[in-house]
């Protein structure tokens, strides 16, 4: 090979094609939504305060990212969150945004940007929701030597009570009901908490111009912010 050859070799641009305004753009923001993801779970992990706000503004950046990017750009930015968090964090915390934050993220962007039915996106969301709660309680349960499912067993078992005292029932309540009411505190704070995320999306995105599906005639009245202003 000659040295001219050598030369005309090292002068070749790295990719075959420029880079497009468009990727340019997703690369961007793939970056700064997964930065301001890991910031917020960094904050929700360590900061005494501000959790409830913390956790309803988790999944929505990565859900924004998708609905604006695809669903490629999407999975693009979870991966770099959990690789940040995962270097600074170590390799346990770090992933746990992925339980059940990072999963729920991509599930609501990816049904928000197809325009499905809130119930569908609600309901899926729920299921994915409480299956993270309970792999998160496990992987913490593990980190911290402690059991932690015992903490939601006795709010279980408190409120099992307390509904037996109220209405005079004549039965102890054993194991197995306590488990399923403790599940059922779980179900219904997913419950809750993803509605919550549809909500605060709905009045969010469109101001961000990115598209956000209609609530269900049920819900418009509770879900819409605007209707009493």
């Amino acid at each position: 090979m000659t040295l001219d050859n050598k030369q005309s070799i090292k002068r070749r641009p790295l990719y075959k094609t420029p880079l497009t305004k468009r990727k340019a753009l997703q690369i961007v923001e793939a970056s700064y939504l997964a930065a301001a993801t890991s910031l917020i779970w960094i904050a929700l992990y360590y900061l005494p305060i501000g959790g409830a706000f913390f956790r309803l503004a988790l999944p929505l950046p990565l859900s924004l990212l998708q609905i604006r990017r695809g669903v490629k750009t999407g999975i693009e930015g979870v991966t770099i969150c959990v690789m940040l968090l995962t270097a600074l964090m170590g390799p346990l915390r770090g992933p746990l945004v992925l339980f059940p934050y990072g999963f729920l993220a991509l599930w609501l962007g990816y049904s928000w940007r197809k325009g499905w039915n809130w119930w569908l996106s609600w309901s899926f969301g729920v299921v994915i929701g409480t299956m993270g709660f309970l792999v998160r309680v496990f992987v913490l349960s593990i980190l911290v030597g402690e059991n932690l499912w015992v903490i939601i067993t006795r709010a279980g078992a408190a409120l099992l009570e307390k509904g037996i005292d109220i209405f005079n029932l004549p039965f102890t309540p054993d194991m197995t009901q306590v488990q399923i009411v403790a599940l059922c505190l779980v179900i219904t704070q997913e419950i809750v908490y993803v509605l919550c995320l549809h909500a605060l999306a709905y009045w969010i995105f469109p101001r961000l111009k990115s598209f956000m599906p209609e609530p269900p005639s049920m819900l418009e009245n509770l879900i819409s912010l605007e209707s009493n202003s």
